[in-house]
């Protein structure tokens, strides 16, 4: 694929999509930075110009932000090595420049837009409770037909993006997210790792937890399997290894 010179779908009137990534935080449990997980960005975003969608990228407060270390393939624990989608991604001064200065939420224009993806990370989990504009801005596509998608801990958005007459939006709908098993997967590795004290959480809630709390029909397809998962217009990605998956079901929605 060339950036430049990209194989479009719709040539005279190309789709635009609005992915939005976290903005930094700090973790109330570990105390450890945390941002947004590069694969949930760089995926989708690969996927969506490959097809010659247009694609910007926005952040709830706008400005810099920064990713979560054990996502970035340079990182010397190897976690992330092998996601050469993102390094290249990274590598490119151009594209990597498109984090460093992300428009607010706020800015989006939703009649502009003919989708919203909400890439995940260990962010959203501590910041999305108070992010008023992007509940407000998700809810927006979805009351409009847009297609409205969440990834990973991404659809933490869900746990507070209600309508305007108080219901949620999520709930009654089938959707997927971070599962359980995947949050017991990485505690564990922590705390194998020293990194955490034994018996102590890297998340302060559970994504699948709170979005059967919530009344949605929760799925998942097993650990670190990659998988989403669509009801009416809602598209929801499992975790960190979904971005193409929840890509692909974005364009199927989109007609293409």
């Amino acid at each position: 694929m060339s950036v430049r010179d990209p194989n479009p779908v719709y040539a005279r009137k190309p789709k635009r999509v609005a992915i939005v990534i976290a903005n930094p935080a700090v973790s109330t449990t570990t105390g450890w930075p945390v941002g947004f997980w590069w694969s949930e960005l760089t995926h989708p975003w690969f996927a969506f110009t490959e097809r010659g969608y247009q694609v910007e990228i926005f952040s709830p407060d706008g400005g810099k932000c920064e990713a979560d270390a054990l996502s970035d393939p340079r990182d010397p624990s190897g976690y992330s090595e092998t996601d050469l989608i993102s390094l290249g991604f990274i590598s490119s001064p151009k594209l990597a420049a498109l984090v460093d200065n992300t428009r607010p939420v706020s800015k989006i224009d939703v009649g502009a837009f003919d989708a919203i993806v909400v890439a995940g990370g260990q962010s959203p989990m501590f910041t999305y409770e108070r992010a008023a504009s992007l509940q407000r801005t998700f809810v927006a596509f979805h009351e409009a037909g847009k297609v409205t998608a969440a990834l990973c801990h991404g659809t933490a958005i869900l746990r507070y993006a209600r309508r305007a007459d108080g219901s949620l939006l999520a709930a009654g709908k089938t959707v997927t997210g971070f599962a359980n098993a995947e949050e017991d997967f990485a505690d564990k590795a922590t705390w194998e790792m020293g990194a955490l004290e034994r018996g102590k959480h890297l998340m302060p809630w559970r994504i699948e937890d709170e979005l059967k709390a919530i009344g949605a029909n929760y799925v998942q397809a097993g650990l670190w399997r990659g998988f989403a998962v669509r009801d009416g217009n809602l598209v929801t990605g499992q975790q960190n290894f979904s971005g193409a998956e929840t890509a692909r079901v974005v364009c199927e929605a989109l007609g293409g």
